[in-house]
Formats: C-alpha cells, sequence, structure tokens
C-alpha cells in the first residue's frame, strides 16, 4: 500500500512531533527564501532539533517524490520557480533589444524553461571606482552564462531577470556549416553538413538529426559521440537559413563571427521618431564653406573640412583647419535603445555587398549625414597650424552647419590637377586650393613627426548582379585621400588634448610599440640581411622607416616590409592613455567617425558634457565603466575584421573555384615548420602548401631566416620570395585554397650563425598574421 502524504497543520517551530510540522509552511518558506533553502536552513527555520531532523528529512522527501519541490545539490526549490544561481543559455532579443536566456538545463520535463531578462545596465557602483573588465563580463547571443536569478519587479516581461556573474562558454563558430542533402548518404534522406571554417570538419546527419533542414541551408550542428570509422555524425540544432543565394556568403561570416546584423523594433522606433537638431546650445556655422569629400560610392557623410589662411599677425603663415562632425550624441543619447544596440555592435562592418551599419539607417544616413545644402548638426574642431606645420592652439564648438559641396576624392584631386569638373570648379579658388596649402603645411609636421610609413595597398572587390566577384583592383592612393586622412589625424589629437586639459576621462586610441620578443625576432630576422636593430625598449617610428628604406628598392623589400609589418602591436581602445606608436604621437583618441564607431561617439560625449555644448553628454555612469567598453569595442573591432577578412577570402575562393590547376605568381606570405602560406597579390587571396609537395629534398624550417630549406640541396623558400605556384584545391564555403609548387626554390645563404631547426611535419600550420586595414 502506498505511503500516505502526511497531513501537517503548522508552520512554527516544533519541539515534539513530526504531526505539528506543516507542507504547505515549509514550500512557503522555500518559494520566500531561496537562497536559504537547504535542509539544515529549513530546520533552523523551524526550530527543528535532535530526532525530529530525521522527520524534516522523511517530509522534504515525501514532496520531492511528490513532485512538490526538486533538487539541486544541497538547494531544494519548486519546480515552478528559478534557483538564485544558474547557468543560462542566451537565445534571443526581445522588441527591446535586451537578451533573453533560458535555463541550460531545466529540470521539469512536462513544463517549459521559463525565459530570463539578462540584465547588462550601464549603472555601476561609483565607491569603487571602474572595475576590471573580468568583473563585468558582456555577453551575447549564444552565449552560456553563470547568472543571479532574481524576480522581475520593475518591467513587463519574463518572470524573472539575471545578473550576469560569468561568461561560461561563447557560441563556438565551428560548430557551424552548410547542409547539403544531394550527397549520397545509404540512401536515406539525411545528408551531410560541409564546414565554413578552414579547419572544420564534414558531418554526416542522419534523417532524424536534421531539425527540418533543406538543402543549401546554413546551420548550426553538436557532434555525437560515435564510433572513429568513417565521418563523425552530428546532429543539426538550428537552422539559421537559406544559403541559396550566392549574395548569402556575406552572411555566413555575419552569423559564425555573432555580428548583430537585426535591428529590434525598440531601435527602429526611436530611430524614426527623432526630430532635427534645433539652434539650441549652437553656433551657427551655416555661412563657413564646408565640403565633404568621401569615396564616389558613400551613403553618408560624417565629416566636412575647410582651410583658411591666418589673419592673426602673431601666426604669419599659419593656417586655420576647420573639422566639423555629425553630432551623433545627440540623437543617440546614453543608455537608450539606440545607445545599447550600437555598443553591442561597436562599429559597422563592411563587406564588398552591403554594410552592417551601428546605427539605423535614419540616423545613419539621413539625420547625421552632411548632406549638401542641408542644415545639419555638428561638433567641430577649430585648430590653428603656424607655417611649420606646428599645431598652436584648438578650441571645440557645437555648431549647426550647411556644407556646400559632396565631392568624391577623384573629383577633388582631378580638380587641383587642373581637370574640374562643373560642381567642382566653382569652389576650386575659393575652397579646395586653401585646403591644399593647408595640407601642404600640415605635411611640414608630418614629416618632422616621421609616423611609420608602411606600404600596405588595399585591394577592393567589385561584385557582379549575382553577388560574385567581378574583379579585383587596387585603387590609386590619391593626395586628396592624405589630405582628409592629415585633417582627420589633426583633429583626433585636438579631441585628446582637449579632454585631458578638462580632467575629462575618455576612450584613447592607443598603439603600442612592439614587444621586445617581437622586437628580438625581427632583429635576427634582419641579420640575415645585414641590416641592424638597435638592442633596447626605446624604439620609434623612425627606426622602422630606417629600415624599410634601406630595403627600398631590393629584392628583399616585400620580405621586409611583411616582417616589420608582423613585429607591431595590434592597436586598440583603452582609458589609459600610452600613446600611439606608428602615428608617432602621444595623445590619440578617435573623434572623427560618430557614425561608425563607438569610440567616437563616447569622445563626443565627453566633448559635450566637458565643455558644457547641451544635451547628451558623457554620464558618471559611463565613466565608471569605460574601461569595459573600450575592452569590449576593441574585441568587436577585431571581430568586424576577421569577418571582412572571411567573406574576402570565400569570394575570391569561389571565384578561382573553376581555374583548377591553373599556374599563378605569387608571394610567400608565411613560413612554417609544416610549409608554406602563399599570396597571389592580383587577388588578395592566399593558400597553402604542406610542406610534402616542395620537392623531394628534407625541408628544415630556420626561424631566423623565415626560410624552408632543403637539407641536401641548400635550395630552399624564404619569406617574401615570388614562386610560381598550381592551384589544386578550392573550397569556397571555407575560403580554402591549396597550391603545389612549381619554382625550384634558390640557394639560401645561412651564415656561421647557427639557427633553431625544426624537422619538417606534415600537417598543416596556423594562418600567418593577415594585412588588416589600417584602423588607426
Amino acid at each position: 500500500m502506498a505511503k500516505q502524504p502526511t497531513k501537517l497543520t503548522s508552520g512554527k517551530p516544533v519541539k515534539d512531533s513530526r504531526a505539528k510540522l506543516d507542507k504547505s509552511a515549509i514550500m512557503r518558506f522555500i518559494a520566500e527564501h531561496p537562497e536559504r533553502a537547504s535542509k539544515r536552513d529549513i530546520a533552523r527555520a523551524f526550530g527543528v532539533k535532535g530526532d525530529h531532523r530525521a522527520v524534516l528529512k522523511d517530509i522534504l522527501h515525501e514532496l520531492t517524490e511528490e513532485g512538490y519541490l526538486s533538487k539541486n545539490r544541497k538547494k531544494l526549490s519548486r519546480p515552478d520557480s528559478m534557483p538564485s544561481v544558474t547557468t543560462l543559455d542566451i537565445t534571443k532579443r526581445d522588441d527591446s533589444g535586451d537578451l533573453i536566456g533560458r535555463p541550460s538545463a531545466w529540470r521539469d520535463p512536462d513544463g517549459a524553461a521559463p525565459a530570463v531578462l539578462i540584465h547588462q545596465s550601464l549603472s555601476r557602483a561609483r565607491s569603487g571606482g571602474a572595475k576590471s573588465r573580468s568583473n563585468n563580463p558582456v555577453a551575447g547571443l549564444g552565449d552560456r552564462v553563470l547568472a543571479r536569478i532574481s524576480p522581475n519587479s520593475h518591467r513587463e516581461g519574463p518572470a524573472y531577470v539575471a545578473k550576469v556573474m560569468k561568461v561560461l562558454s561563447k557560441k563556438a563558430a565551428s560548430t557551424m556549416g552548410i547542409f547539403r542533402t544531394e550527397v549520397e548518404n545509404a540512401g536515406q534522406a539525411g545528408g551531410r553538413v560541409l564546414p565554413i571554417d578552414k579547419r572544420g570538419k564534414e558531418y554526416v546527419i542522419s534523417p532524424d538529426m536534421t531539425s527540418d533542414a533543406k538543402n543549401g541551408d546554413l546551420v548550426e550542428v553538436e557532434s555525437l559521440h560515435t564510433s572513429s570509422l568513417g565521418l563523425p555524425r552530428a546532429k543539426i540544432t538550428a537552422v539559421i537559413g537559406s544559403m541559396g543565394s550566392e549574395q548569402a556568403i556575406t552572411m555566413i561570416a555575419v552569423h559564425e563571427r555573432g555580428i548583430p546584423h537585426i535591428f529590434p523594433q525598440a531601435v527602429l522606433d526611436a530611430a524614426d521618431s527623432a526630430e532635427a537638431a534645433n539652434m539650441d546650445k549652437r553656433e551657427d556655422w551655416r555661412d563657413v564653406p564646408l565640403i565633404t569629400i568621401d569615396p564616389a560610392t558613400a551613403k553618408d557623410h560624417d565629416d566636412a573640412v575647410y582651410a583658411e589662411m591666418d589673419t592673426n599677425p602673431a601666426n604669419e603663415g599659419g593656417v586655420i583647419l576647420y573639422v566639423a562632425i555629425a553630432d551623433v550624441s545627440y540623437y543617440v543619447r546614453p543608455d537608450s535603445p539606440m545607445d545599447r544596440e550600437a555598443r553591442i555592435r561597436g562599429n559597422s562592418v563592411y563587406f564588398p555587398d552591403r554594410v552592417i551599419p551601428m546605427l539605423p539607417e535614419r540616423i545613419s544616413n539621413d539625420l547625421c549625414s552632411l548632406k549638401e545644402g542641408v542644415d545639419r548638426p555638428a561638433l567641430a574642431a577649430k585648430i590653428s597650424f603656424s607655417k611649420e606645420g606646428r599645431k598652436i592652439s584648438h578650441s571645440f564648438h557645437r555648431i549647426m552647419m550647411k556644407s556646400i559641396a559632396s565631392l568624391s576624392y577623384d573629383q577633388a584631386q582631378s580638380a587641383i590637377d587642373g581637370k574640374p569638373d562643373e560642381q567642382a570648379g566653382t569652389i576650386l579658388e575659393s575652397v579646395l586650393k586653401p585646403l591644399w596649402a593647408a595640407y601642404e603645411i600640415l605635411k611640414i609636421g608630418r614629416t618632422r613627426r616621421q609616423p611609420l610609413e608602411l606600404d600596405l595597398p588595399e585591394r577592393r572587390i567589385i561584385l557582379n548582379d549575382k553577388g560574385m566577384v567581378d574583379r579585383i583592383y587596387v585603387p590609386d592612393r590619391l593626395e586628396a585621400h592624405k589630405l582628409i586622412e592629415e585633417c582627420m589625424i589633426q583633429a583626433n589629437v585636438a579631441a585628446a588634448e582637449a579632454l585631458e586639459t578638462k580632467r575629462q576621462h575618455l576612450i584613447y586610441r592607443v598603439h603600442e610599440p612592439p614587444s621586445l620578443s617581437k622586437q628580438e625576432t625581427l632583429r635576427e630576422f634582419l641579420q640575415t640581411l645585414d641590416i641592424p636593430l638597435a638592442k633596447g625598449g626605446n624604439l620609434r617610428a623612425n627606426h622602422f622607416n630606417g629600415i624599410l628604406a634601406a630595403a627600398k628598392g631590393k629584392a628583399t623589400e616585400v620580405m621586409v616590409n611583411e616582417m616589420v609589418l608582423r613585429s607591431q602591436s595590434q592597436a586598440v581602445y583603452s582609458p589609459d592613455n600610452q600613446g600611439h606608436f606608428g602615428l608617432n604621437l602621444r595623445k590619440y583618441a578617435h573623434f572623427t567617425s560618430p557614425i561608425r564607431r563607438y569610440a567616437d561617439l563616447i569622445v563626443h560625449r565627453a566633448l559635450v558634457g566637458s565643455h558644457h555644448l547641451g544635451q547628451g553628454g558623457i554620464t558618471p555612469d559611463e565613466e565608471a565603466i569605460l574601461d569595459t567598453i573600450a575592452g569590449d569595442i576593441s574585441d568587436f573591432e577585431r571581430r568586424a575584421s576577421g569577418a571582412e577578412r572571411d567573406t574576402q577570402d570565400r569570394l575570391i575562393a569561389h571565384y578561382l573555384a573553376d581555374r583548377i590547376d591553373g599556374e599563378f605568381t605569387g608571394r610567400i606570405a608565411g613560413v612554417t615548420k609544416a610549409g608554406l602560406f602563399v599570396s597571389l597579390p592580383e587577388y588578395g587571396a592566399d593558400g597553402f602548401i604542406p610542406i610534402s609537395k616542395l620537392g623531394t629534398d628534407y625541408f628544415i624550417y630556420h626561424e631566423a631566416h623565415q626560410a624552408l630549406v632543403g637539407d641536401r640541396s641548400g635550395l630552399g623558400f624564404r619569406l617574401g620570395d615570388q614562386v610560381d605556384v598550381k592551384l589544386v584545391e578550392a573550397i569556397p564555403l571555407a575560403g580554402a585554397l591549396r597550391f603545389d609548387m612549381l619554382s625550384k626554390g634558390e640557394k639560401i645563404p645561412m651564415g656561421a650563425r647557427s639557427f633553431h631547426k625544426t624537422k619538417k611535419g606534415r600537417k598543416a600550420g596556423t594562418r600567418p598574421p593577415r594585412k588588416a586595414k589600417r584602423r588607426r
């Protein structure tokens, strides 16, 4: 006969019998005190002692057996409630843009796991100042987190809110692939998932594990524990979308890298409801003949420039430069829906076929685009330079402006070169020539400063109407490009100095000197070419310029440029000023692109607040977490760079897929003990040659020489060498190319020094550092 549940009547402490304990009181106590719900806590609350502890144990066991309670280690809870601390999987965003998670392991098999609002407020306790990033983890879609749970008493929506304590695991990009049903699978209706990563695996999917995926869908898979024989097996856990369209190649990188690309409705509504700025707290600069100079395809114009001779007798021969930047801080206020979304994006991401913007188009392409002939709000820097190119003074202003012309780089350059079109011709004498005159003065200062002068051509991919590669080219580097770049650099310097003067916290753009270990690696390499590099930690950018000059015009020029590039640190954002090594500047902050970079928006808010320029200034809550914001947006910048690079690799691999067995001339872009990476300069692509495909000799890796050398012949290959290769494999979805070597190699003098040697390997190595866009 089944044991009958005990009917108990009192919730007060008991001293004598089991009959005095009340199940309902115990249940109520557990619900009200989830953080104190162990058997010991309950016994203490009800005054249970001695022999009656066994009575309480029996009652709790009955409640658990009857389904009224769930036990998690030593904690007890109601099945329909959440523990105070648990792990959550973040699965989506709600209409307000907030992240929503669900318990990773839900106890109740018959009930749906409850939704939990992930609380990631900018608000922080100010008593201890800014905390490190590790103490304020930022979670994203697909992450698994350890979180503290509490009832939601402040807003509609999920019944629970969570504060992230720790990000336990990030969404793994390696579990994504393209589902193909046309591949035979023992006559069944399953298929295979092809990898989208160069190091990814191909999986077999059984018919009952497809999650209704269709041929060509981009999917997420979870590996299954199967036999080591044959291809590994997996199940499809999520269908992201169809990759049937050729234009969808970009979306592989977007999902693989976890880049937010759909604006929540609350963000779009906020952008649509924004009204044009008024003249409150603004200076009227609509008579200043500011112009924009951008790529011909630009859809937004966020910076405008003008220059004139300085009429101050104390600065004879000097110039005044005006740089006006769209006033994004007026429209995007701290902790608003648009601000929260911009922060988790960090920056706009640029692909050959589209842009994933940081802000909705209503803001970036309309209200904050400095359109020709339209009143637009801006923050402006007015900077005076002496005739020797030294900055004398600067000031910042919140203005209303009206651009008198929107020119392309080619238009502006052609006008200066004596071939103006009708639009540029009307402002040639009044605007363009004074701008170029000011640039000549700025160049004097730049030459004296001697920034790092690496020659890094950026290739552009032009797509056809099907979204595939039509052609690849290197655009001309015009004086117009250099003029705008130097104007922006000077405005960025002025912004950093102005905020320091006001003792205002900000985010700097930091580029540290090369590490001592990288210096030593470069020094050993240069010694093989008889190029000296002094020891010590006080290297300046001009030391590297001397190295580049020593190699210019020689067969080793490309190789030296590659090694100097690899020796450099990566630029990041930081609230701590450590200078910008590459630009040879002591103070530098990004101010000139708040439409596409969150760092610039923070600098704008700092200027507005510290200079008392009206609404939209930086808040104390933001200042308290600048280190966290700086770390996050540095990560997001690397995420964007990786996605842009991956997309280019896939497009080019698709472009070359029908040229298998074709022969190409390339340059060695990386040397590892496993083989060579060869770059095709014409296409901006690179592929791998395993060491086993270099010839019949026994090849040895010489790290200092960055070379693989045949042990018997002495012939080998080293970084920067021009070689002929044959394309033997192209995997478009993974963006991977593999070559065979056609060149025979050259004699490489090893000298008297003893260099590190490593026996040849047979497995592919890791990708060498890529020539990234110069994000200053």
